[in-house]
């Protein structure tokens, strides 16, 4: 049987928009300033405003794998450094570390978050400190659209001297007690691919700081280093620009975002009120807001795969998502875990199973 609904129904929020990114699109095309042009410029002031306003600097850029690489760049990492994060999460948040061949230092993630857990990376960091590494960051990632224990972490690398990256790939938006990780975290990167919370028709990313200084040699970085001329490089940079047609999708969206953050909230309500009895269903902290980027439940070791089936025989799409955790992969195998291990990691990549989830998907479905 054919999927009766889509899992991540991305047609739906275009017709919802329609009338507004047609128009918007054509106004690029005809002004032809295809590269950083006055969209891009709109997007970044909307998207700083609706982190917080003040101090926040937004650097637009080409992708969600850019975003983190940016602030590392910025920051001098190097050969010999080391870089904190989970390997429970996408490829990308280690492979920007080993991109400056500095080393990925996986960590430990908690049960009921699926993000990283702040006592694995007060180990980890202590392990690292009596190692040839230097520790210099940290990468916490908001897995499925929660936001990561910040305010714990935010201690962690004060203490130890570390700048504090917020992968929110997933959730950006999310909120604990009101604020947005940017209120803890040096830097915070998102993407806009298409299946993210907030999309574009393509790829593109964003970093944010507060740090006005870091944030333009992060602007000249994403231009292959314009340095003090264009033609007078100092660093080593990217091709790593938002495309303006994309910025013109992106400007129509923080308008309904706060509104479709809602609405998964709700559909997430939906779904546990539905299935808490019967399914360990995810849990939200008090005081935190997920964007929901997926509903995710954790199923008994070896049961989700005919649990899919049955779904899928019914018309319900499933996933699972981190089916293998990086430090297994062939490319990190060899990178440094924590002592104790990840056996969290290891057993969560065999046990979830995500949920449709979009804010357009309609009750009853």
């Amino acid at each position: 049987m054919s999927d009766a609904i889509a899992f991540i129904d991305l047609a739906a929020q275009q017709d919802c928009l329609r009338d507004k990114i047609e128009p918007a699109i054509a106004r690029a095309l005809a002004h032809v300033g295809y590269i950083i042009g006055p969209e891009v410029k709109q997007f970044e002031a909307d998207m700083a405003a609706f982190a917080g306003g003040g101090e926040t600097q937004v650097v637009s850029n080409a992708s969600g794998t850019d975003a983190p690489a940016l602030p590392l760049m910025a920051c001098g990492l190097k050969p010999g450094d080391a870089v904190f994060c989970p390997a429970f999460t996408s490829a990308a948040t280690a492979e920007v570390v080993a991109w400056l061949g500095a080393v990925p230092y996986f960590v430990e993630i908690d049960e009921q978050t699926f993000n990283m857990d702040p006592g694995s990376l007060k180990q980890a960091i202590a392990e690292c400190a009596r190692s040839d590494l230097t520790p210099r960051a940290v990468i916490a990632v908001d897995l499925f659209g929660q936001a990561a224990d910040y305010e714990a972490i935010r201690v962690i690398c004060d203490e130890n001297n570390l700048k504090l990256i917020s992968d929110a790939v997933q959730g950006f938006g999310a909120t604990v007690n009101g604020k947005q990780s940017i209120e803890w975290a040096d830097f915070v990167s998102t993407s806009f691919f298409p299946a993210k919370p907030l999309s574009c028709s393509g790829d593109g990313g964003a970093t944010l700081t507060r740090d006005e200084e870091t944030a333009d040699i992060m602007r000249s970085l994403r231009v292959n280093d314009k340095g003090t001329h264009k033609y007078n490089t100092v660093r080593i940079g990217m091709n790593g620009r938002l495309d303006t047609i994309q910025a013109a999708i992106l400007v129509e969206k923080p308008a309904v975002f706060a509104d479709e953050i809602d609405r998964r909230n709700a559909i997430a309500d939906r779904y546990t009120e539905a299935l808490g009895d019967i399914l360990d269903v995810p849990r939200v902290p008090e005081g935190y807001v997920s964007t929901w980027a997926q509903y995710t439940l954790k199923m008994k070791v070896g049961a989700r795969e005919d649990f899919a089936a049955a779904l899928k025989d019914a018309g319900v799409p499933t996933a699972f998502y981190c089916p293998k955790p990086l430090n297994h992969q062939t490319t990190y195998e060899n990178f440094p875990v924590a002592a104790n291990g990840l056996p969290v990691s290891e057993e969560l990549s065999q046990r979830i199973l995500s949920l449709p989830m979009h804010p357009y998907l309609a009750e009853g479905v």
